[in-house]
């Protein structure tokens, strides 16, 4: 009997593991800080690693890639001052005399003149009234050519992948409601694509992720898949409501908002289209937090009715507003 009863309690405590690896969206059942959201608002991982190998953390193409436009040609820029510095230096350790060209006495005009002999020989203009004179000012151009080419071949590949690269403008909702749906409440949130390509196959996923006390008293942190009202659309032309229905299956039921406070509740969600351009798989993500849910809204409809009838018109700032509607 006593073996029976060891046999069960093993077998249901490896049911119990494979639930929670299923509802494990890959952040863990042990994070358990109330203090911060386990995804930021723009789609990234609000997670840092340490102690990783130096090459790792390097990766300079895909932290490239990653920037900003603004930030990227802000590296760019340093890199292309920084390198001309160098070889400027190195041709004023040989002596600026070996630029033929260069009329220069301060020291600081000498630097100027060997930077923009610099500047001329690692983009290959070569205006002509500055060349070099000797053996080893010709060597030290001719590498700078080379590092040049070399240089502007990389930065012309980061500038297509970057171009090439297909990056979703999903707009999404300030904020998530619990509005009335049919005859009971729901869940709900607004997306609209911005970009002028569009979306198809889009697909979405939702985590629920809140804290819960185990029967030892310790807090662990459990993930529950929202079932959606409709979680694919072939078409992304216009906006479209996410709903949960909020039924006595759903997790959401019975919630509140101190219970969601109290719970350090957050809405996890994943985006999966095909960009129709280059018909290659896009990915977005989002979050909301328990403090950005409204209780008792419904968004404001987002069709202009003051534009043409025979063109279906979206307001796109209007996707964040909503008004103050009774639960059911």
């Amino acid at each position: 009997m006593a073996t029976h009863r060891l046999i069960t309690k093993v077998k249901n405590s490896k049911l119990l593991e494979k639930e929670e690896e299923r509802r494990d969206v890959g952040f863990g059942t042990r994070i358990t800080n109330d203090r911060g959201r386990l995804m930021k608002s723009d789609g990234s991982f609000n997670a840092r690693r340490v102690n990783g190998s130096f090459w790792a953390r390097l990766d300079i193409f895909h932290r490239l890639t990653g920037l900003s436009w603004p930030m990227f040609f802000l590296v760019v820029f340093m890199v292309y001052f920084v390198v001309n510095c160098f070889f400027s230096v190195l041709y004023m350790m040989i002596g600026v005399e070996n630029l033929q060209g260069i009329k220069a006495v301060s020291t600081m005009e000498q630097f100027w003149g060997a930077f923009f002999f610099s500047a001329q020989t690692l983009t290959t203009v070569g205006y002509g009234h500055v060349a070099p004179v000797g053996l080893v000012a010709s060597g030290l151009s001719s590498i700078e050519s080379l590092v040049g080419v070399l240089g502007f071949a990389i930065a012309s590949g980061l500038v297509y992948g970057r171009f090439s690269r297909p990056v979703p403008k999903i707009l999404f909702s300030r904020n998530a409601i619990f509005a009335p749906y049919l005859d009971i409440n729901g869940w709900m949130f607004r997306m609209i694509n911005e970009s002028p390509t569009e979306l198809v196959d889009v697909r979405v996923e939702i985590s629920l992720s809140r804290l819960e006390t185990l029967p030892n008293g310790q807090r662990s942190r459990r993930y529950y898949p929202l079932k959606l009202e409709r979680n694919q659309v072939n078409f992304f032309p216009l906006s479209w409501t996410i709903v949960h229905p909020i039924t006595e299956a759903s997790p959401l039921y019975g919630a509140t908002e101190d219970s969601m406070a109290e719970s350090d509740t957050e809405f996890l969600v994943y985006i999966r289209a095909t960009e129709e351009t280059f018909l290659q798989s896009v990915h977005a993500r989002y979050s909301f937090r328990y403090e950005e849910v409204v209780w008792g809204a419904k968004f404001v409809p987002m069709f202009d009715s003051g534009k043409r009838d025979d063109i279906v018109s979206v307001d796109v700032q209007k996707i964040h507003d909503y008004e103050p509607k009774e639960l059911n």
